[in-house]
């Protein structure tokens, strides 16, 4: 990336040979892109992030004058996405679109059946995520894109969490848009794609220019697209082995937890059911407990996890995610979410698990 921000600063829309230059990096990237989701590089679209591509997937096609119908447009999602799915999906409710939020079962995940009765004359399009950002379950996408493409609906997912960690295949997978963020598969930051399948009557993201084939104005981030695709790449050739070294500290972790702290409960599918559960994730309860409390003393030990979604912090209402799949508020404010990654270690786990056991035993004896 460090090129693009200094000696090569070329605007890739100018003729002149800087500008083309930023050009060819901006193409190799969307190859990239190309290569990994298995589609053809011109169905990708660059953006700022998976919230941007979630909102713009959703408004546009929802509120696409051309798609007529019967009744009132209708969008099918679920309970547990993300609230960049979640919050489009509100306002278009309140501006006429119709919307069925499905159901999951306690594992966190969604049954085909229910998508399949949700689906009316007027359904315009599916959203459901790939992988839960919170306890990680992984949702039957390849089973459901079947049921939208059997049923002549649009289908998308936010696919946010798996880059690096599940297939990403959108053929395979049977959607007609995803949606991608750089940072999560150790990208930069503020940088995106959204995969829009061909002949999908997918309009402007934003006006005001000519880029990324009309779809999306504004001047590219340069370097943020070349260290996208550059990072989805190297995420995708080692997933793998990614996954693996994740799996084999979370379960460390996860054994030493239940070893030392009493009334610790796993939120999600279990560890052992590999395919439905996210490598990384552990989503856990601590009974009498608060979990931000816990965070806390954590943060001053020098370890980082999360209530929940890092994008919902300071939020005082409880997971949604887990009010969906049936926890009380009081479960869901006990509940902490640790995450492991490339910067880990198996030497880490002791000390983690040390430090998780003494500060939940310090706030008990604090709360009697």
């Amino acid at each position: 990336m460090h090129p693009w921000f200094t000696e090569r600063f070329g605007n890739p829309s100018s003729i002149y040979q800087l500008g083309q230059d930023a050009r060819a990096a901006i193409e190799l990237s969307r190859q990239q892109c190309a290569t990994v989701l298995g589609c053809h590089p011109s169905e990708i679209v660059f953006t700022s992030g998976a919230t941007e591509s979630n909102n713009q997937t959703l408004l546009n096609i929802m509120l696409d004058p051309a798609s007529k119908a019967d009744e009132r447009p209708h969008l099918i999602t679920s309970a547990v996405e993300h609230h960049a799915v979640l919050h489009p999906a509100e306002w278009l409710e309140h501006r006429g679109i119709d919307i069925t939020v499905l159901p999951v079962v306690t594992n966190g995940i969604v049954d085909p059946d229910d998508v399949r009765r949700a689906i009316r004359p007027s359904t315009r399009m599916i959203s459901l995520m790939y992988a839960n950002n919170e306890v990680g379950s992984v949702q039957p996408i390849a089973e459901v894109g079947a049921i939208a493409r059997e049923r002549g609906i649009l289908f998308h997912t936010d696919a946010v969490q798996a880059a690096g960690q599940l297939p990403l295949n959108v053929n395979a997978l049977g959607v007609d848009f995803l949606s991608l963020s750089a940072h999560k598969f150790y990208g930069p930051k503020a940088v995106g794609i959204l995969f829009a399948r061909k002949g999908t009557p997918l309009a402007h993201l934003q006006m005001g220019g000519g880029q990324e084939s009309g779809r999306r104005g504004g001047t590219e981030n340069v370097p943020g697209i070349v260290g996208l695709g550059m990072a989805l790449q190297i995420a995708e050739s080692g997933r793998e082995s990614y996954g693996e070294h994740c799996r084999t500290i979370r379960d460390g972790l996860w054994e030493g937890l239940q070893e030392q702290i009493g009334g610790i409960t796993l939120n999600g599918v279990p560890t052992q059911n590999g395919p439905a559960r996210l490598a990384n994730n552990l989503n856990v309860a601590i009974e009498g407990v608060q979990g931000e409390t816990v965070l806390l003393n954590l943060d001053m030990l020098g370890i980082a996890a999360s209530a929940g979604s890092a994008c919902t912090t300071g939020n005082t209402q409880p997971s949604h995610v887990l009010t969906a799949m049936g926890f009380s508020a009081e479960h869901a404010r006990s509940s902490i979410r640790l995450t492991t990654g490339r910067c880990n270690t198996v030497e880490d786990v002791a000390e983690v698990v040390d430090a998780f056991a003494s500060s939940v035993s310090r706030i008990r004896q604090l709360a009697g």
